[in-house]
């Protein structure tokens, strides 16, 4: 045990790839950052390896991870762009098609490994001297102390902060020491994850098929596999987990009216349940939450860490605002410029896919006409379907300073 004391501007509880963000863009304003974390990032892997855990980064999350320095060194280990996106109803015949070139964009986004963007936001913070980890380290206590407040980890270290930020995911043990509650509800889904070898190229693709039972998502990789995203009933789920490979890419065809010709080979797979959660407050004095330790959304559309990015980027911007007006950093009216922003933003999204997951999961003959038609109309519609385009890839609506276009090549 120590009894040791650090004083730091701000804690981050969590180096996921938000919490490592929020550590680099705060570092970048000339703050000092203590990042305590339970692992540490995965520093290298096989080439031919790739990780089960993906996101689908818009151009909004590229440019915030330009400006922080990290895009470079994602791209020398493995960024996947898709340039085209399809998305259609198992239940009738609409189509919309999206393509990089009719918005003037050269890609729709990436899809990159979860590790490859942590490990390169990890680099960074490490060669910063205003940073100092603790990892592996767990948080044991939290309190208000001022402006500002204390976490006391689990060998009897004092971090005194005044700002700490839960970043630690879903069941953020740091929100629940602060008594903030969250509301929401689980799906009906569980979705299934793993990398698939076809025997067809996707062309740069994404494609998305819209089941009864929820939707089911190829993601190009490189030249000649893809990520699946397979969301579906959890009975269901588990009849399909416990498949051999050969069953399983069978099924997984059929599932996917072997849109890439047939599935050759899977790797290991994973399942987890599906549910929407968004914090009852994002702040208290002293703390913010951001990412999943604030909200949870369904996949079907990618969104999960860009909102947590976003909420990194605005969170950062808020906290350097103030230091420059010499305003608390920690005090409820500094830290709710953040909340106002983000959450409301946030829900926007969580309510958009939420009602897109009960237009599509479901066999209602009804809504199935009404949503075909809506997918065709929008498919003709250039100016709709570019405006769906730009706002998917975070090129339109208010976005922070760190989301902007870089001004140069770092």
């Amino acid at each position: 045990m120590t009894d040791s004391e650090l004083r730091t501007d701000v804690a981050i509880v969590g180096g996921g790839m938000v919490g490592a963000a929020l550590g680099c863009a705060l570092v970048e304003q000339g703050l000092t950052v203590t990042l305590i974390e339970q692992r540490a990032p995965q520093r290298s892997w096989p080439a031919d390896e790739i990780d089960l855990r993906v996101s689908a980064l818009t151009r909004a999350s590229q440019y915030l991870l330009e400006n922080l320095g990290a895009w470079g060194r994602m791209r020398a280990l493995r960024v996947s762009p898709y340039r085209r996106m399809e998305v259609w109803d198992a239940g009738g015949q609409g189509r919309i098609r999206f393509d990089a070139a009719e918005i003037g964009e050269p890609d729709l986004g990436h899809i990159v490994e979860n590790r490859v963007t942590r490990l390169a936001l990890w680099e960074r913070l490490e060669h910063s001297p205003l940073v100092r980890i603790r990892c592996p380290a767990t948080v044991q206590g939290f309190r208000v102390l001022g402006p500002g407040a204390e976490l006391i980890l689990e060998d009897g270290e004092r971090i005194l902060c005044s700002v700490a930020v839960a970043a630690e995911g879903a069941h953020s043990p740091l929100r629940e020491m602060a008594g903030i509650e969250s509301a929401g509800w689980a799906y009906d889904q569980h979705a299934i994850v793993a990398t698939v070898r076809t025997e067809q190229t996707h062309g740069e693709t994404a494609r998305q098929r819209f089941l009864p039972a929820g939707p089911l998502a190829f993601l190009p990789l490189d030249a000649e596999r893809c990520s699946i995203v397979w969301s579906t009933a959890p009975e269901e789920a588990e009849r399909l987990m416990a498949l051999d490979d050969g069953a399983f890419c069978e099924e997984l065809g059929i599932a996917g009216e072997r849109m890439l010709g047939a599935v050759l080979a899977a790797g290991p797979r994973a399942s987890f349940p599906l549910r929407l959660r968004n914090a009852r407050q994002y702040v208290k004095p002293g703390l913010a939450l951001a990412g999943d330790a604030a909200h949870g959304i369904h996949p079907l559309a990618g969104q999960g860490v860009n909102l947590g990015l976003l909420d990194a980027a605005v969170l950062a911007e808020v906290i350097a605002d103030a230091r420059k007006a010499r305003r608390p950093l920690g005090s409820l009216s500094t830290l709710r410029r953040y909340e106002r922003t983000r959450k409301g933003a946030n829900l926007t999204m969580l309510g958009a896919m939420d009602g897109f997951k009960r237009l599509f999961s479901n066999e209602n003959i009804p809504l199935a006409v009404i949503r075909n038609l809506g997918l065709d109309l929008a498919d003709r519609s250039g100016p709709v379907k570019r405006a769906i385009a730009r706002r998917a890839l975070g090129l339109s609506g208010e976005l922070p300073r760190l989301a902007a276009r870089p001004h140069s090549d770092r």
